[in-house]
């Protein structure tokens, strides 16, 4: 049995739609959370073996004293990550957030955006009110008019600019590494190697697939979720997650995100990731 953490059940839509939950010689036992923070905290208790964390929250996670190790890494288009304002907002770009509140999850790629985006905009830290809340109550904070922006990720960008037509004033393009791994936790590395092995192999086949199925993928995810089929298959089109090696640059990559979160107190030590990686899971 491997226990696996998934979010939106992504990772899940893309094995169901490829093909690659076929003919499995041990069972899957599915965990699905609305965020990275919960998956990570399920991870630290040692209670899903695996499970997908984008390279901020895995950052939060270590932090936090979780015994887990990035096994397995894609890149995606930033175009999915993004701060997003009401449709009727004056807000316009990350420099008119001065003086407002945000809403984010506490550790997420959100968070991490929302930093670096009042970084680059010179909009100091203390000017800014965040609103640390889980994404259906971030959603509704911002459609109450109680936060001013939300800081996020697909699928929940898409699906505001679907339904409520909410504007993107900024995205993660130049800001963020694009970076997610599968993260594991050291037990399972150690006592269910096999199965943790076929597992990434076949979802690193699953997101190759998907790369040129977007509408078969969002199909199926749309059954899994209940989310409408095209903003799904706007999450697969923008994102273009794919697999790529752990190698020298990813780690360097994610010692930034890393420092980022230290320079902003986020985390209250200096992490060095390196020990963080296990690069012994070839890609197939």
């Amino acid at each position: 049995m491997l226990k696996v953490g998934d979010q939106s059940l992504q990772t899940r839509g893309i094995l169901e739609a490829s093909g690659q939950l076929k003919d499995l010689p041990y069972k899957i036992e599915w965990f699905n959370f609305p965020a990275a923070q919960p998956l990570g905290e399920a991870l630290n208790a040692g209670a899903v073996d695996v499970g997908g964390l984008g390279d901020a929250p895995l950052v939060f996670a270590l932090a936090a004293g979780a015994r887990v190790r990035a096994v397995a890494a894609t890149r995606s288009n930033p175009l999915d990550l993004a701060i997003v304002v009401g449709a009727h907002s004056p807000l316009n770009d990350a420099a008119s957030l001065r003086g407002k509140r945000i809403a984010t999850t506490r550790g997420s790629i959100g968070h991490y955006l929302a930093l670096a985006a009042l970084k680059k905009a010179n909009v100091p830290l203390t000017d800014v009110s965040f609103v640390f809340l889980a994404p259906a109550d971030a959603k509704a904070a911002l459609a109450s008019g109680s936060v001013d922006a939300w800081s996020v990720w697909d699928p929940y960008t898409a699906l505001g600019e679907a339904r409520d037509h909410d504007r993107i004033i900024a995205n993660g393009v130049g800001l963020s590494e694009g970076l997610s791994y599968q993260v594991a936790t050291e037990r399972a590395i150690a006592d269910k190697r096999p199965q943790l092995a076929d597992f990434l192999r076949r979802v690193a086949i699953g997101q190759r697939w998907a790369l040129s199925h977007p509408d078969e993928v969002a199909a199926m995810q749309s059954k899994v979720t209940g989310l409408p089929t095209d903003v799904l298959k706007t999450v697969y089109q923008r994102g273009q997650v794919h697999p790529v090696a752990i190698d020298d640059s990813v780690v360097a990559a994610q010692q930034r995100t890393a420092d980022t979160y230290e320079a902003a107190n986020v985390i209250r030590a200096h992490l060095d990731v390196r020990t963080s990686f296990d690069r012994s899971f070839a890609l197939p």
